[in-house]
């Protein structure tokens, strides 16, 4: 086991306990460190900064052509280099005061050049510590206000982390049931339960009131519990009471009318009296049974305290934080038990998966607020985040006893806003993934199976992707290692991190593989596939005009879906056949497709045919998937008959890369590329009838409630001309119709999801699991036309969807 900091030989103290992690994976990007906030709980430090991260990035420039693209040999259309990004990143570490000092001077041997002066500071151990804080970074402790801090770290997890809050239910399949993230926040009752507890009402982001408390509250528990049972660590005594049967000390309902009281409502197992045996029972109580019932009498309190103010003041999210939550799954089920009891479950107890930050989140917000962060949009950078109860005592008691574990929490700024799409019908109800690998546990084990089985494929992508760097080796054997243990702990505790679901599964690879500086292992493979494929574009759109109007519109559908199973990301696509068949008019003759025939496994398309046979639609948003036949002999076909129909169209790619998805930078070469030889293509980029748009997406899945809010100056077609906005868009040109294309985007996420405009899903499925989940076999077809349920479709001739 590593020290937690070095520590100099004129200093007086030593490190006798271990950790967990190196300093050096605890206290990351320290050298680049500019900002500080701390906050110091009785037991628990929380320290904050922020840092600039650099890291490599994936940038593809166009050639400049001068001759026909087919008489062009390699160099290919587009050269791909590797370039160094600053980005900004928070820090946030959790650890035992009993480290502070060590820590501080580790920090401190670290620092180089720092521009901060000032170090935020909240918490009640921040007046204690003060001194010691300046003296070891030489930086002045300027004290901020506990709540205030504590609201403010409230609000910018709610916000900004997807299933942050989530119910707790003991003996259900899945004991964490995770909320969908909200973008109306308020108000909301916070119920903070530290010694005492604090009952704030929060209505906005700068207005909140104190509208009760209590002073029994955990240091209540603490204290009574430690003369009852003589132990003094808060842990040790959340561990018995874990043990404890209430029962053995409090006098229930049926102690007193030997059953329920019904006339009442009131069951016999009711608590009637906490402690209400102890007085007439001649015997010995165990530690463990008075522990028990000192925590429920405790969390009842509470809980019907808090029910009371929630009704009082008409709140349904009520949020429960402080030391006595902490994690503690025996003190949460507690709480829940009292809150769904006196309110006959109309209110949900509701915590928080980053609570132990949020004081130290609020104090670096306040030290930060001249750089307006709650301008941008934050992600949790799973990579270099601990997972929810990596601390806890109830989960690692073993762990946990080593008073040497750090918990971290990272943030990464996101450059652009991100806010809910405009056309999803009801932004509130809306849940990306289709299925939650945290409830369904046969699923949860095949998908962690699958995504290790593939680890060896994505580390050789990895190194092949920089073949002029020796060191890629190295650092593609310790993204194994990295995401090896994230699967390993996402099975033990599929929680970690909220709901498990493959795209968080997806977006954890990509994470780890930033980490180590493979920011796209798949970008020859684009490079090559791409240049193969725009040799055949003419070829195909000649086939396509040689058709009837029927055959053509199936052909168009049949050659998208074709293009979709050149997927390397699946793994039953391991080599995708590209072989030109010659001789045939059907646009399929290009490459082989193991397509499954009509009726397909989802066969809307008869509605879609005669949908089509009806006016244009105005705007057709459509967010694309793959590199390559995909996006090149698939989608632009279908582009381009839509262009030809008078619709105008918006592609939605990637902003950075993932798997072998077309990222907005390379679609940008593709367009360019294709409108020198397509008049339609061309015509619709200078009419502004063709748009190309980032969708703040670096991921094969799509989450509809992030699409990128704010401009971007990246345009390689128009240098001139700012890209479009995609929420803007979306509202100014009236889309009516949404095109979601592929197995990550239109099955695994938004296979459900319900739009307020006409939708079209198309994906064939390329895992035989799945496919068998949803009744089909391996290359299956998805074809899901959708018409909101109550608005008029004369075509379809019906209010509900074709």
């Amino acid at each position: 086991m590593a020290e937690c900091g070095r520590v100099d030989s004129n200093t007086s103290h030593t490190m006798d306990k271990s950790i967990t992690l190196p300093p050096d994976e605890i206290f990351r990007n320290l050298e680049n460190a500019k900002r500080f906030a701390i906050d110091i709980g009785g037991s628990l430090t929380k320290l904050a900064y922020y840092s600039t991260v650099q890291h490599k990035v994936a940038k593809v420039r166009s050639f400049d052509h001068t001759a026909k693209y087919s008489d062009i040999s390699p160099p290919y259309l587009y050269e791909i280099s590797m370039q160094e990004e600053v980005t900004a990143r928070l820090h946030f570490i959790k650890f035992e005061n009993a480290y502070i000092e060590t820590c501080l001077d580790f920090i401190k041997d670290h620092l180089v050049n720092t521009e901060t002066k000032v170090i935020k500071a909240t918490g009640g151990g921040a007046h204690k510590f003060k001194e010691l804080i300046e003296r070891k970074l030489g930086l002045k402790v300027d004290k901020e206000d506990e709540m205030t801090c504590l609201i403010k770290g409230c609000n910018f997890v709610l916000r900004n982390i997807p299933h942050e809050a989530f119910v707790y239910a003991k003996h259900a399949d899945s004991e964490f049931r995770f909320q969908t993230t909200n973008p109306d926040i308020f108000p909301y009752l916070l119920v903070n339960i530290g010694s005492g507890v604090s009952i704030v009402k929060v209505e906005s982001e700068d207005k909140f009131e104190r509208i009760g408390g209590s002073s029994i509250g955990g240091g209540t528990f603490w204290g009574l519990g430690a003369l009852l049972t003589k132990t003094k660590r808060f842990d040790e005594l959340l561990q018995l009471a874990s043990k404890g049967q209430h029962a053995s000390v409090d006098m229930l309902v049926k102690d007193i009318y030997g059953g329920s009281y019904g006339y009442l409502g009131l069951t016999g197992d009711l608590i009637a009296s906490s402690f209400g045996k102890s007085a007439t029972a001649d015997k010995e109580f165990s530690k463990e049974d008075m522990a028990k019932s000192l925590l429920h009498m405790i969390s009842n309190d509470i809980g019907q305290l808090a029910c009371l103010y929630a009704k009082l003041h008409n709140l349904s999210r009520v949020y429960f934080g402080g030391f006595f939550i902490r994690g503690h799954p025996v003190t949460m089920h507690t709480i829940t038990y009292s809150i769904n009891f006196f309110t006959k479950g109309e209110v949900q107890a509701l915590f928080l998966r980053h609570e132990g930050y949020l004081g130290a989140i609020g104090a670096f917000l306040k030290g930060a607020e001249e750089d307006n962060p709650n301008q941008y949009s934050w992600g949790e950078n799973y990579a270099g985040s601990s997972g929810l109860m990596s601390v806890s005592p109830d989960m690692n008691p073993m762990q946990r006893a080593r008073s040497g574990t750090f918990d971290m929490l990272e943030m990464d700024r996101l450059e652009r806003q991100l806010v809910n799409l405009p056309l999803l019908q009801d932004p509130s109800s809306y849940i990306p993934d289709t299925v939650d690998l945290t409830e369904d546990a046969p699923a949860r084990e095949y998908w962690l199976y699958c995504f290790e089985e593939a680890l060896d494929g994505v580390v050789k992508r990895a190194v092949a992707s920089q073949p002029d760097m020796p060191e890629a080796a190295l650092r593609a054997e310790k993204f194994r290692q990295k995401y090896r243990h994230k699967l390993q702990t996402l099975r033990q505790q599929p929680f970690a991190y909220g709901s498990l679901t493959v795209r968080s599964l997806l977006d954890t690879r990509e994470h780890c593989l930033n980490e180590f500086n493979f920011p796209d292992p798949y970008s020859k493979i684009k490079q090559r596939e791409n240049d193969i494929a725009l040799k055949y574009y003419q070829k195909a759109v000649k086939s396509l005009d040689e058709l009837s109007w029927e055959e053509k519109q199936f052909a168009l559908v049949r050659g998208v879906l074709a293009g979709n199973v050149f997927d390397w990301g699946a793994k039953a696509v391991s080599e995708p056949a590209f072989m030109p068949l010659g001789g045939q008019t059907d646009f399929c003759i290009f490459f082989f497709i193991p397509l499954s025939e009509r009726p397909w496994l989802v066969d809307s398309y008869d509605q879609w045919l005669e949908r089509l046979k009806g006016p244009p639609h105005k705007c057709a948003l459509f967010f694309v998937d793959n590199s390559g036949v995909d996006i090149i002999l698939g989608v632009m076909p279908f582009v381009r008959e839509l262009l030809s129909r008078g619709t105008e169209v918006v592609l939605a790619s990637n902003s950075g890369p993932a798997l072998n998805d077309v990222t907005n930078g390379e679609l940008q070469i593709l367009t360019e590329r294709i409108a020198a030889m397509d008049p339609v293509i061309e015509a619709g980029l200078r009419e502004d009838r063709l748009l190309l748009v980032q969708s703040g997406s670096s991921s094969p899945c799509l989450d509809l409630r992030l699409v990128v809010l704010v401009c971007d100056s990246t345009s390689l077609l128009f240098p001139s001309r700012l890209d479009k906005v995609l929420a803007m868009v979306v509202r100014e040109r009236q889309t009516d119709l949404v095109i979601i294309e592929g197995m990550g985007r239109a099955i695994h996420t938004n296979y459900y999801a319900m739009l307020s405009c006409e939708s079209l899903k198309m994906a064939v499925i390329k895992n035989s699991w799945l496919a068998d989940r949803l009744g089909g076999k391996l290359f299956s077809v998805v074809f899901k036309y959708e018409v909101p349920v109550g608005k008029p479709n004369k075509d379809c001739g019906a209010f509900s969807p074709c």
